[in-house]
């Protein structure tokens, strides 16, 4: 499980306000005469007390925790279609490479023209790609998909060629003939940057099957 880096700093405000108001009241409990000055430094080591109490409240809704990986169930493989050329073999060895290597992806596939033609990275326990809705509609629209919380779609379902507990998917399609699909294993992971980065090497892999002379 990932750690939040800054657990420490914003607990410091709670445990500040927290130790202040205990000092505060055993120093009450134990003076036998309290004087006005008393009472009056009571009261703002009260307000101070409370305030780093609200900033602890505030950061909370400021600074959201970062979402948590998880360790993707199945066993890491490196499967290509036999009957590729040697060159789109390459072409789809060298663009997985970068994606596992440089984005949060764990888990990869490549489905064009009705086939899978990669899967790399944790591999899922389908070992062939059939579209469901949501793949479809990307299909048919060739625009991509985002899913950045997976566990929370129904349509999660059809993603039985990724690890069953994948947290964030995304469908980018290859043309009109294929997709490109790539799991996380952190929800709410790619940045806009990333998309647009995956939507180029898509882009470049789409025009390599399409120049390719040989079927596929």
């Amino acid at each position: 499980m990932a750690s939040d880096p800054n657990r420490v700093i914003r607990l410091i405000p709670l445990g500040a306000g927290v130790i202040g108001s205990v000092l505060l009241l055993v120093n009450r409990l134990t003076t036998e005469s309290v004087v006005p000055s008393q009472s009056r430094s009571d009261v703002v080591g009260v307000i101070l007390a409370g305030t780093l109490v609200m900033v602890w409240l505030i950061w909370q809704q400021i600074q959201p925790r970062p979402p948590e990986a998880v360790t993707l169930i199945g066993a890491e493989g490196f499967e290509l279609a036999p009957d590729l050329p040697p060159d789109l073999q390459t072409e789809l060895a060298w663009a997985s490479h970068l994606l596992l290597t440089n984005t949060v992806t764990q888990s990869l596939v490549v489905y064009y023209q009705g086939k899978t033609l990669l899967r790399r990275g944790i591999l899922g326990p389908d070992a062939e790609v059939k579209p469901g809705p949501i793949l479809e509609r990307v299909l048919k629209t060739q625009k991509p998909v985002y899913l950045v919380n997976l566990p929370l779609y129904p349509g999660r379902v059809e993603f039985t060629y990724l690890p069953e507990n994948t947290q964030g998917v995304i469908c980018q399609p290859l043309g009109s003939d294929g997709a490109l699909i790539l799991g996380a294993n952190i929800p709410r992971s790619y940045t806009r940057q990333d998309e647009r980065w995956i939507e180029g090497l898509a882009d470049k892999l789409a025009y390599g099957f399409s120049e390719s002379g040989s079927p596929l």
